[in-house]
């Protein structure tokens, strides 16, 4: 009991220091406990430059292997000196597309799953399983079904509808009844709310066998297939989500220590939320029109963020913004090669990775700390 309380200690002296730089913290002797693996910004500057570099090994892999491998001297022509030969071809129309396509969609749900953890207090969020992205994929689905959009210019709107639907609707569900919003009702809110829409989407889907065919590879969460002109849809609305998530960092910060102690160290903390959901919003919007609803991946990058640098969103989230791809891009690769020449969508290999660490998080008794 001691050393739980020390490390809770320790975890809210760091808390406090991230969320205000001003104000003294005093240090504990006893508490030796560390809020994560490493503590100090060379160590963590280290560790985000070893992600990095997953990152690009990740992007690499991308671009080589898939039905047929090519070589990378191949995939260096293509970018530079292209000639028009098929195996160069195949990497400037395909999987250049494909894999810019999946650092987007990486970096959005990843930064989008550290928001929603930060901000509702609850280990457990991520854009799934609170049902954002299942809202966003049912509003497409509408704009599909019922007004023929085909073009993701057109869609992508109502992927945005459908995440602001969504976010609020399971906020307001969880803040029914005695005791207020909880970390679990807004997690039986989500799932509940996300498992209605997607059997609805399902539905929509059955009765449309155009849309079906259409949808049917998106809605399992895929880059396949991708353009350039999907790249552009997207990328202003991920960047200005990543702009947002940014500039509340540090009250994100106070916001972790309750909303009590956030006040207290004059954080804004309506306003916070507001451009949380706003960051949320734009990314999940994007990412789930661009690739349809990918899961889990939101919820593993920020738990290994947490558990490397603490809960300092500061460093979270551009640990998520460079882990997030890269997990999402192996992903992408290991479908390409489990079921080869075919390929597996990559919303159901990371499902199959996600869903073991679900069950890991619900059964630890003390998740990382937020």
């Amino acid at each position: 009991m001691t050393q739980e309380r020390n490390s809770t200690a320790t975890a809210e002296h760091h808390a406090i220091a991230a969320a205000s730089p001003g104000a003294p913290v005093e240090k504990d002797s006893a508490a030796t406990a560390p809020v994560g693996t490493v503590t100090s910004t060379t160590a963590r500057t280290t560790g985000l430059l070893v992600v990095l570099g997953i990152l690009v090994v990740a992007c690499v892999l991308s671009l080589t292997i898939g039905t047929r491998d090519i070589p990378l001297p191949t995939v260096w022509d293509s970018l530079w000196h292209f000639d028009g030969s098929a195996d160069q071809l195949v990497v400037r129309s395909l999987r250049v597309p494909r894999t810019i396509l999946g650092l987007l969609v990486g970096m959005a749900v990843g930064v989008s799953g550290a928001l929603i953890q930060a901000m509702t207090r609850n280990p457990l969020a991520d854009p799934g399983i609170l049902g954002v992205n299942a809202g966003a994929a049912f509003f497409v689905a509408l704009a599909v079904t019922l007004f023929g959009f085909t073009s993701i210019w057109s869609y992508v709107w109502f992927a945005f509808l459908g995440a602001v639907v969504v976010t609020v609707a399971v906020y307001a569900l969880g803040s029914l009844g005695r005791g207020g919003t909880t970390p679990i009702r807004i997690t039986l809110a989500g799932v509940a709310i996300g498992a209605v829409l997607s059997g609805v989407t399902t539905g929509l889907m059955l009765l449309d066998p155009a849309t079906f065919d259409q949808l049917r590879s998106w809605n399992a969460g895929s880059t396949a297939g991708a353009d350039m002109d999907v790249v552009w849809a997207v990328a202003g609305f991920v960047g200005a989500g990543l702009a947002v998530a940014v500039a509340i960092a540090r009250p994100l910060n106070a916001i972790a220590l309750g909303d009590d102690m956030a006040r207290a160290l004059g954080a804004d903390i309506a306003g916070t939320r507001r451009l949380g959901v706003l960051a949320v919003t734009l990314l999940c919007g994007a990412a789930t029109a661009a690739a349809g609803p990918i899961g889990f991946v939101g919820l593993m990058i920020p738990h290994v963020a947490r558990w490397i640098v603490g809960p300092d969103q500061r460093w979270i989230l551009p640990y998520a913004v460079f882990g997030a791809p890269a997990l999402l891009l192996i992903a992408d690769v290991v479908g390409r090669l489990v079921v080869r020449p075919a390929e597996l969508q990559v919303g159901i290999v990371t499902a199959f990775v996600g869903a073991p660490v679900l069950i890991v998080l619900v059964r630890r008794k003390k998740v990382s700390g937020l």
